[in-house]
């Protein structure tokens, strides 16, 4: 018993470190250089670099395959998710549609627990029946692509040669998938070997709604906390009102040293 809670509290922390990873992983300023000197190639490494560090991307698909006993059922529902977020992958990229990203991956995150809770047969208990998972599945994908758009969009695309970079990009989305969803099934077959399936099951998908939680409000907090309040219609007077008493308790200059900047020398103290 104390080696399955002990399974158990070691799922759960692993959640939480992917979910810690998943906030930051943005095309990063190297990334944005390095774009500038390569070609086609580059945007199909970035792809699958970002994928591979796209936690809540993982997550989710990790919640689709994990109660899949099949192949064919493998590549039902991955080839739904894939359908799905390349079409507004390459469609918001192409018609520059901006979406805030931290609200899109907020949905994202619910998305995690959407699969989560749909694996514990939550679903099934409130409505007797659960909603058509293979619909769901394209539905969050269309989600998640926009998601992968808004990150795409800031690479210096250009205008010439533009869909053969998407395209280039999106197929890195894909080799990347392919490669973490290899390793997942194997792990998943594997596990479904052991005695202790049913525990790691409840675990791994309670998991997945903790972390989800996790991320939603990870994201949430860096919306309200946008460097610029008004860059996606966020009412500056309500951001500037939240950090009213930290404004008013600024120090002044020198302060740090417990110094105080000189005043200004009176003729009376000459």
């Amino acid at each position: 018993m104390n080696k399955i809670l002990l399974n158990q509290i070691l799922f759960i922390a692993l959640f939480f470190f992917m979910a810690s990873f998943a906030y930051a992983h943005g095309m990063s300023e190297a990334e944005k250089q390095t774009i500038l000197y390569g070609g086609n190639l580059q945007y199909l490494k970035i792809g699958a670099t970002h994928m591979l560090t796209g936690y809540d991307h993982l997550l989710f698909v990790f919640g689709i395959v994990f109660l899949l006993t099949t192949f064919m059922d493998v590549v039902k529902y991955v080839t739904a998710f894939t359908i799905g977020h390349s079409i507004t992958l390459i469609t918001a990229t192409l018609m520059e549609v901006a979406v805030n990203y931290f609200l899109i991956d907020a949905v994202i995150a619910l998305s995690v627990c959407y699969i989560g809770y749909e694996n514990l047969g939550g679903f099934r208990k409130i409505f007797e029946k659960s909603p058509d998972l293979i619909w769901a599945v394209f539905i969050f994908g269309l989600i998640h692509g926009l998601g992968l758009s808004t990150r795409l969009q800031q690479l210096p695309l250009g205008d010439e040669g533009i869909v053969w970079r998407i395209l280039s990009f999106n197929l890195g989305i894909e080799l990347g998938q392919i490669g973490a969803l290899c390793l997942m099934v194997a792990l998943l077959f594997k596990w479904r070997r052991t005695h202790s399936f049913l525990q790691i099951s409840n675990v791994s998908n309670n998991g997945l709604i903790v972390a989800g939680v996790f991320l939603f409000l990870m994201q949430m907090h860096g919306y309200s906390h946008s460097v610029d309040p008004d860059e996606f219609a966020f009412p500056e007077d309500n951001h500037l009102h939240a950090h009213e008493k930290m404004e008013s308790k600024t120090p002044l200059p020198g302060s740090e040293y417990r110094t105080l900047p000189e005043a200004e020398t009176s003729p009376l103290n000459r």
